[in-house]
């Protein structure tokens, strides 16, 4: 994915987000003012797109959403450092509060946890 279409994804994340946050309506959103909505927002996107930057993580789908600061990661990935880069990328980003890390590790034919 070149970084044209990277960036244009991240774009058109957040002007979903914009048009579809008033539309679903949480308790937590109720109590979040717009500015926080919007600081949010600005979050999720930077860290989304920083995730993309990175060449190592660009295969996985990692999910990132973020509440009053506070990201959250989700998806699956191969490795244990890949896991560990994707949430040092996000603890990288001004303005987050917490990264909640819900990555999990692809289980493969064999493995046993």
């Amino acid at each position: 994915m070149t970084q044209l279409n990277s960036r244009f994804i991240v774009f058109f994340l957040m002007t979903q987000m914009v048009f579809f946050s008033g539309c679903a309506s949480t308790s937590e959103s109720r109590y979040q003012g717009s500015s926080e909505q919007f600081d949010d927002i600005v979050i999720t996107a930077k860290v989304h797109e920083a995730i993309l930057d990175e060449r190592s993580l660009r295969p996985y789908e990692i999910n990132v959403s973020t509440i009053k600061g506070v990201v959250e990661l989700s998806g699956i990935v191969n490795t244990r450092d890949e896991m560990e880069r994707a949430v040092a990328i996000a603890r990288s980003i001004k303005g987050i509060g917490l990264v909640k890390n819900d990555i999990r590790l692809l289980q493969r034919v064999g493995d046993h946890y």
